[in-house]
């Protein structure tokens, strides 16, 4: 049985579904931080905070779930 680090190596490589779901989490990530680094946000920076954080978590579950599929 291959380890999950193998088998997200080999997804890299092989699916670009995964590639573009990797880079989408990591851009949603770096959003996220900029926003975190803010002392104070408007109401609107919190709608999209969580709107940010909502599209983040479903990308993760996506990515989760292409790795449980290749096992």
């Amino acid at each position: 049985m291959q380890t999950e680090t193998a088998i997200t190596e080999r997804l890299r490589q092989s699916n670009t579904e995964f590639r573009a779901l990797e880079e989408s989490h990591h851009r949603l990530d770096a959003e996220l931080a900029d926003l975190q680094k803010r002392h104070v946000l408007t109401p609107a920076e919190e709608v999209l905070k969580k709107q940010l954080q909502k599209e983040k978590l479903a990308t993760k579950d996506k990515i989760a779930e292409l790795i449980r599929s290749s096992r």
